[in-house]
Parts: structure tokens; C-alpha cells; sequence
């Protein structure tokens, strides 16, 4: 077995199931789970139609490259959302199967462990840990970022001098960030452009949470839109991955999409070819129906603009709970550490959420994850309102209400 393996932690749930060893939750509360990233609200109802009308297209191989409609689709879409002047559908599109696939097996495409030195990737930290797998078992050393509350959780390029950048082959970016919903301005895009040109590097920019936001005059501004903003004709180094999973709650779905530099993605191209990591043609016809409307996103958007307002106006007399720039996650400060505050949620009022310092890694002396929680407002309004009242009884009974 590949040796890389031995180098991988535990995925946060499991280490979440070890710290609920020995708790016994709360009997006369119904369980509410905030803890994983899964969308809870509807799938629409033309969607699911979409599969249902296509099952007879299971017949026949999919290709990899996925059909014409789709890829027009998906460009037609990037075209609209980034206010692109064209992006090429024949070569700078490739559909996956949900962006956490190909996050994962690019890395096994673009590493060339044949290098003089050992490679580099470099990701955010606290993270989501699908990057620091891909890396290690694509043979590099992933390398962190501390993003944390004194710099506005942005990422601050200059924590890893020169003698690391020069070794990095791919950087990962979250945008905007899970877990702490930051957005990265133009000015972060440009500096991060100037350090892929000096050394050579791809940047893997992760937007699977890009249609999550609070204000439909301010959406997030994307990699492949700050691209063309600063000028910079096809794409150089430079991938994009979305999904359908949160814009759409379709994430059984398993449906996204690269973009970007077609270079790049020729060869990717190739590797998936090889990988055999087709979708499958129901969900081919499903995901061009869901791209085609925004009108269900709207209405997405405004689910969660209504659990965040009401998270935050409740969570204010208590402690610091701010509104996130998008996503869909409540980077919540504990008073206490995070483990204990998030097992005694669970054991007295039978909420789960997870520990922040499970996304993280200790580097440079702090885990910039630790005395965080994530809190995934991803269930109902009423289920989210009784939460946070939850949270708020334990916060009063820690003398911090």
C-alpha cells in the first residue's frame, strides 16, 4: 500500500465521534446537527424531474470530457455570474463529479514529484482537510497559512518566506473560506497572481460555496473575475472548482466543474481519461437544468440571510457572533476550549457542531482553529433558531449571556 497513507489524519467527524465517547445527550431534547456541511433546505422540484426524465440515457457511456449542452451550460453560467467577456467551453471547462473529486485528484495530476527538490503545497489553515490529503498522498509537503481574527482571517502571504515558495507546485485557496467565510478582495487575487508568475505555481481556487451570500448586490468576487480584471488572458496558472451541492442542494448530486487555463486542463483532461471519473448522464441533464435557473438560488439565499440574521441578533448580548462575508457557516468564538464547550452542547442540550481546532494544525506555535466552533446553519429556520437558543443557555450558564 502507498506508505503517504500512514501520513493522513482522521477526518474531523471521526474525531468528533471519539470525543462524544461516554456522552450521554440530553433525552428530553431532539437532536439537532450543525456539524456537517450538508445542505438540508429542498431540492427543486425541476431538478429532480431532470433526473427522472433521463434515466433512460443510463445506456450509454458517458465521455469524460461530459456533453456539449453541459460544458455550454456551465460557461454560459460562468459567463453571467463573473460578468466574463467568453470563456472557451471546448477547453476551458471540464465537468466532475462535485468539486471535492477533483480538488482531490488534481493534486494527483499537477505534483511532479520528479522535481529537484521536495514540492510544496501551500493551503489555508484552518482548512478543509480534502487539501492536506491530496497533497501528502500526491507526494508534496503541505504547507500552511494561518488565517486568523487579528488579520480578518485573510491570508497573509507573506508568513512563508521565499525558501518555501520556491519549492511550492500548488496552492490552495478557499473562497469564499470554510470555515470562517472570508472573501478575498481584488488586492489578496493580485498578490496571490504575483507570487503564482515569480515561482511558477497553480493556484486550485475552491468556490463551491460562491452563491452563498447576503447581499444580492455584492456577490463574491471569483478568481476567474479578478483574472479578468487585472488582465490576464487565459487564465495563467490558474483553476477554478464549483459545485452544484450548496448553490443548488443537490449535493447527492455530485456535480461541479474546473475552469479555467486550458493548458492546464488539457492535461487534467488526460489524467481523468485514465482516473474514469465520468458523470453519469442523468445528472448530466439534471446539472444543465440547474445551471440554466438562478431563480431557486435567490430563494437559497434568502433561506440563509434569514437563519444569519437571526443567528447574530440573537448570539450579540452573548458574544462576539459576526456575520460571515458568505457561506454558510458561524465561526463562533467559545469561551472555553472548543472540545469542552462543543461536548458539553451535546451532552446538556443535544446540539452537535464541530471543534474549530479539528480543521486545523498547529503551526508556527497556534492552532489558529482552536476555541472556534463551526456551526453549519444548514437546517431549518426553526431548527436553527432553537439552537442558537440552546448555544445561548449554555453561553448563560457559563456566565458569559
Amino acid at each position: 500500500m502507498n506508505s503517504n497513507l500512514s501520513l493522513l489524519q482522521p477526518y474531523p467527524f471521526q474525531k468528533l465521534r471519539k470525543l462524544f465517547d461516554g456522552i450521554t445527550p440530553a433525552a428530553n431534547l431532539d437532536p439537532i446537527n450543525l456539524h456537517i456541511g450538508e445542505p438540508k433546505h429542498a431540492t427543486p422540484d425541476f431538478i429532480r424531474q431532470a433526473v427522472v426524465d433521463h434515466l433512460n440515457k443510463l445506456s450509454h457511456y458517458p465521455t469524460t470530457q461530459g456533453t456539449p449542452e453541459l460544458r455550454y451550460s456551465i460557461a454560459d453560467w460562468i459567463m453571467r455570474r463573473f460578468d466574463l467577456p467568453t470563456i472557451n467551453p471546448d477547453t476551458e471547462v471540464i465537468p466532475v463529479n462535485g468539486s471535492r473529486e477533483a480538488l482531490f485528484s488534481f493534486a494527483q495530476a499537477a505534483i511532479d514529484t520528479a522535481a529537484a527538490s521536495e514540492p510544496y503545497v501551500v493551503c489555508p489553515n484552518p482548512f478543509y482537510q480534502i487539501y492536506e490529503g491530496a497533497a501528502l498522498l500526491g507526494g508534496a509537503s503541505p504547507q500552511f497559512i494561518n488565517t486568523t481574527a487579528d488579520k480578518a482571517f485573510r491570508l497573509d502571504f507573506s508568513q512563508l518566506p521565499d525558501a518555501v515558495w520556491s519549492r511550492t507546485q500548488l496552492i490552495y485557496v478557499c473562497n469564499p473560506n470554510n470555515p470562517t467565510g472570508s472573501v478575498m478582495s481584488l488586492d489578496e487575487w493580485r498578490q496571490l497572481f504575483e507570487l503564482s508568475d515569480r515561482y511558477g505555481c497553480i493556484i486550485a481556487a475552491d468556490e463551491c460555496y460562491s452563491e452563498i451570500y447576503f447581499d444580492e448586490h455584492k456577490p463574491p468576487l471569483g478568481a476567474l473575475a479578478a483574472a479578468h480584471q487585472l488582465g490576464r488572458t487565459g487564465f495563467p496558472r490558474l483553476l477554478v472548482f464549483n459545485s452544484l451541492s450548496k448553490r443548488s442542494n443537490v449535493p447527492g448530486l455530485r456535480s461541479g466543474f474546473v475552469a479555467g487555463n486550458a493548458q492546464i486542463l488539457e492535461k487534467y483532461l488526460l489524467y481523468r481519461t485514465y482516473h474514469g471519473c465520468a458523470m453519469n448522464p442523468a445528472s448530466q441533464a439534471a446539472s444543465i437544468a440547474a445551471w440554466n435557473d438562478e431563480n431557486h438560488v435567490v430563494e437559497n439565499r434568502r433561506l440563509y440571510t434569514q437563519k444569519f440574521s437571526m443567528a447574530t441578533a440573537m448570539l450579540s448580548g452573548a458574544t462576539a457572533a459576526q456575520m460571515p462575508d458568505a457561506g454558510f457557516y458561524l465561526w463562533f468564538k467559545t469561551p472555553i476550549s472548543d472540545t469542552e464547550f462543543t461536548q458539553q452542547l451535546r451532552r446538556d442540550y443535544n446540539v452537535t457542531v464541530l471543534p474549530g481546532s479539528y480543521l486545523g494544525r498547529k503551526i508556527r506555535g497556534i492552532n489558529p482553529g482552536e476555541n472556534y466552533v463551526r456551526i453549519a446553519l444548514v437546517a431549518s429556520l426553526d431548527q436553527c433558531t432553537e439552537a442558537i437558543d440552546r448555544i445561548k443557555s449554555l453561553l448563560n450558564n457559563l456566565g458569559y449571556a
